[in-house]
């Protein structure tokens, strides 16, 4: 008895084997595609739900914050340091001269470069001689001594107003007259003929410890009454 249900279940199991492989492999091609576009369909929503949940992921990461603000600080440091150099001349020019008159200034300096006493260079230079020596900011200044043997209270900048050549002193003609345009100044430098527009500019000349000093003009201009153009 035993024996024939083990038969009997060997042939059950069978028969449904084959009906399984006759569903699969025998059935029309209706059936086939059927069943095929829901296994495709499956794996692609597997898919979907994969790629989704890993945008989920990636959405969610956040930088390091104090990495972000390492970079700002840099970044803004870079851009600092630049701009700083570039404003700094623009806002010096803004900055109001200095007085003038006495005080500290720069001592002056002769065609050796060494520093011009009062003592030296009235013992070297006759009244009324007009001599070239180095300036404000390295500019060629005339040192004035006065008819009476004094030195001038008042230097000549020797930078003509048009064009910028050095105007050389004209004794014979007691005169500065510009050798490239032939503008003309009288002896205290004020401009009588063009086709300079102004007249030359001034500095202060004082004495300290026996050295002549320059130190910029920033009052009237005595020669005309007008205020400096050149402060």
């Amino acid at each position: 008895m035993a024996a024939v249900t083990s038969i009997a279940a060997s042939l059950s199991l069978n028969s449904k084997i084959a009906s399984f492989h006759n569903g699969m492999f025998g059935g029309s091609s209706t059936q086939t595609l059927a069943f095929a576009p829901l296994k495709v369909h499956m794996v692609k929503s597997k898919q979907i739900g994969q790629t989704v949940c890993q945008a989920a992921v990636v959405s969610d990461r956040v930088p390091d914050m104090g990495k972000r603000n390492l970079m700002n600080l840099l970044l803004l440091g870079a851009i600092s340091l630049p701009s700083a150099g570039l404003i700094g001349p623009y806002l010096y020019f803004f900055v109001p001269p200095s007085s003038g008159g006495g005080g500290a200034g720069v001592v002056a300096k002769d065609a050796l470069g060494n520093d011009i006493t009062v003592d030296g260079w009235l013992k070297a230079h006759t009244p009324g001689d007009r001599t070239l020596a180095q300036g404000l900011k390295g500019d060629p200044t005339y040192l004035v001594v006065e008819n009476d043997g004094q030195l001038a209270s008042y230097g000549v900048n020797a930078v003509c107003t048009h064009l910028g050549c050095v105007v050389p002193w004209n004794n014979a003609e007691n005169k500065f007259i510009c050798p490239c345009h032939g503008s003309q100044y009288n002896n205290q430098g004020r401009v009588v003929r063009g086709p300079a527009p102004l007249s030359l500019a001034l500095a202060h000349v004082d004495v300290a410890e026996g050295k002549v000093l320059f130190s910029p003009w920033t009052e009237t201009d005595f020669r005309t009454g007008e205020n400096p153009w050149w402060s």
